[in-house]
């Protein structure tokens, strides 16, 4: 089982985390699972970019991304060459290390 070393974030995961995670599960749905509230607005289906993250270590170890992906990092806060939708990140044999980037932009959110 790969490990996530989830890197400190002050409001998600204060002290940082270190999650085990099944091989090809979502990174999304593994974080949420081990309460690391990282948001999703779209649940999960890569119509938005709440759930961006950083991948420090392992980001060649993953499935490679779609255009619609691609499209939508465009958009993302903070983005980075190793940004990803964590919903779209099918998890591999290898460990990986990820940053939550301090802000996201939900516009379900910001609108009301």
């Amino acid at each position: 089982m790969p490990q996530i070393i989830v890197l400190p974030h002050a409001e998600l995961c204060p002290e940082g985390a270190v999650i085990e995670a099944a091989e090809g599960q979502s990174l999304c749905e593994a974080l949420v699972e081990s309460d690391v509230a990282i948001e999703h607005a779209c649940e999960m289906s890569c119509a938005c970019t709440t759930c961006h993250v950083v991948i420090r270590e392992g980001f060649k170890s993953l499935n490679a991304s779609s255009d619609d992906e691609e499209d939508l990092l465009d958009a993302a806060w903070g983005l980075e060459a190793c940004s990803r939708l964590s919903c779209q990140v099918k998890l591999g044999t290898q460990d990986i290390t990820i940053e939550i980037p301090k802000y996201t932009i939900n516009h379900a959110r910001e609108n009301h």
